[in-house]
């Protein structure tokens, strides 16, 4: 599938619950944008005569991450202009346990790491990452970061190996474009008088162990983690598996409302400073928003984008 159509989550889950195909493979950059993915392939094909050879592979994409990469250095040039304090890590088993512990202690982290993903969902690389355990997180990941409405719900990222432990889903989604329902074991049972309660009530009843990823119709848009194709990310999710017993994290997009996801360093930086993001991990640097510089309006060196 492909056409901004196949972005719709929800149609997705329900196209491939039906099972009326043997597979279905959603192009992850499944927009306008994306199109160009496609026109390379058919120009390729039809102006010079290259085969389409099928993949035994079902995602020959390996987890479409093809944007840009900093080296630490790089990152460590970007953020000096602004006198950034940050602790190196250069073990990243450790440093995956200390940002393992962060998360789990109610700490929201900017996740910036190789290379960025291609497509209009943040996949591990330019992520913001949270407990999605908490029944707080979505209102304060909303409100206080990503500075929209405070119902907007978050996608889990999952291993791919625990992915029917919590979800009824037992094939990759790696491209975050399948919405399926959580696991009867992970849900709260309704009141009886549910159905007459307001839409505001309806919103703030904690629904499961997994309150923060668990939209009103017990739903989520899973993104399966893969260690082949994002050890980095999976690694992070391992730790945190190993620390708290829950291998889901919220994952989504490193940016504020009406701009796009981060790219570099200084965007990241930028980003963090300018929302009550609590740590930022780029490469081996770790920033706590504690023991950073004061930030003045004049710092700021970004593009105003109108708002979606």
């Amino acid at each position: 599938l492909a056409g901004g159509v196949a972005l719709n989550c929800v149609a997705n889950g329900k196209l491939h619950s039906a099972g009326i195909f043997d597979k279905i493979f959603i192009q992850p950059a499944a927009g306008d944008a994306g199109g160009a993915l496609g026109a390379a392939y058919a120009g390729q094909h039809i102006y010079y005569n290259q085969p389409r050879i099928p993949t035994k592979q079902h995602d020959a994409l390996l987890g479409t991450y093809l944007g840009t990469e900093f080296t630490t250095t790089e990152i460590e040039i970007f953020v000096k202009q602004f006198n950034a304090i940050y602790q190196v890590e250069r073990d990243f088993d450790k440093l995956v346990t200390a940002v393992a512990n962060l998360l789990a202690d109610g700490n929201t982290v900017g996740w910036f790491q190789g290379r960025m993903e291609f497509g209009p969902r943040a996949l591990g690389a330019r992520s913001i990452l949270a407990d999605a355990r908490s029944p707080a997180m979505q209102k304060k990941l909303n409100l206080k970061i990503k500075q929209r409405e405070g119902f907007r719900p978050f996608a889990p990222a999952v291993l791919a190996e625990d992915v029917q432990d919590y979800f009824d889903q037992n094939e990759a989604s790696p491209y975050m474009l399948l919405a399926k329902r959580v696991k009867n074991s992970n849900e709260t049972k309704l009141p009886e008088d549910y159905h007459n309660w307001s839409m505001h009530d309806k919103l703030n009843l904690r629904r499961g162990n997994l309150p923060a990823i668990t939209h009103i119709d017990y739903s989520a848009r899973i993104q399966t983690v893969h260690k082949e194709t994002n050890p980095a990310f999976w690694k992070l999710l391992h730790a945190f598996k190993q620390l708290t017993g829950t291998a889901v994290l919220i994952n989504t997009s490193f940016n504020i409302r009406g701009e796009p996801i981060v790219n570099t360093p200084l965007d990241a930086y930028t980003c963090f400073m300018c929302t009550e993001m609590d740590y930022l991990v780029m490469g081996d640097l770790i920033f706590s928003k504690k023991m950073q510089p004061l930030w003045s309006a004049d710092d700021i060196q970004k593009n105003e984008f109108e708002l979606d």
